[in-house]
């Protein structure tokens, strides 16, 4: 009988389902940790720049505050309604600290 080239090429094994799924949800659970832990920074830099009365900071970092947010609807990190309760509470600080 002849002998199998060394050259010749192995088919790609196939992966059960169950496998793959873990993989692909492992991926997303450190997508989205991270993703949320950045939110979490932003915020507390916005509360920070409240607590110090830095009106030009805690106005930029409002607005990332919000593109942030809509970001994370957008990937699916974060649901709409928890992004919209988020935005109107940075809001409401940010309101009342000027006044």
């Amino acid at each position: 009988m002849a002998e199998k080239k060394e050259t010749e090429k192995k088919a790609k094994e196939k992966r059960p389902t169950p496998i793959k799924r873990d993989l692909q949800n492992e991926k997303r659970r450190l997508r989205n940790r991270a993703f949320k832990s950045n939110v979490r920074t932003t915020i507390r830099h916005f509360e920070e720049s409240l607590s110090k009365g830095d009106a030009e900071a805690s106005k930029r970092l409002l607005s990332e505050v919000y593109s942030v947010m809509d970001k994370g609807v957008k990937l699916g990190v974060f649901k709409l309604n928890k992004a919209s309760r988020t935005k109107a509470r940075v809001t409401a600080r940010a309101v009342a600290a000027k006044a």
